[in-house]
């Protein structure tokens, strides 16, 4: 195994960082919100469905 030179490591690090595409400040927002409306809509339906099956449980065990 090679040892591992700590100043080549960090040059090499940091040529490969530049070759990084970054996305801009507008793309990072609309992925950021297109995130929480995604997180919102699966809470709801979520909740929904756990309702749901809160019911169809509840009233199966009602009927003893």
């Amino acid at each position: 195994m090679a040892a591992m030179n700590p100043i080549k490591f960090l040059q090499e690090v940091r040529q490969e960082v530049g070759k990084v595409s970054w996305p801009t400040r507008q793309e990072t927002l609309i992925s950021t919100v297109m995130v929480l409306i995604m997180v919102a809509l699966a809470s709801i339906f979520f909740l929904a469905t756990d309702q749901i099956i809160s019911f169809i449980v509840q009233w199966l065990l009602a009927l003893r």
